[in-house]
């Protein structure tokens, strides 16, 4: 939060497709097998509309290991 008592927006989860700055709703959590160990998650991040996209391409590649709301990360820490 800034002085003002607002979430400053530059703090914001932004999703990671390339290109977009849209607010990141969703965690994409993955690992590739061949470099990491099972329990490693490495995290995407996305918003609505990239959601479906980056899971695909992180899917075809046996990469994807699971999506949850953004504010769950948040939960777990």
């Amino acid at each position: 939060m800034n002085e003002s008592g607002l979430e400053d927006p530059a703090e914001r989860p932004r999703c990671s497709a390339k290109g977009c700055h849209a607010a990141a709703v969703w965690a994409l959590r993955w690992n590739n097998p061949k470099i990491h160990t099972p329990e490693r998650r490495k995290i995407w991040l996305a918003c609505q509309e990239h959601r479906e996209s980056l899971s695909a391409f992180l899917g075809r590649r046996g990469f994807l290991r699971d999506v949850v709301p953004v504010g769950e990360l948040e939960e777990r820490r």
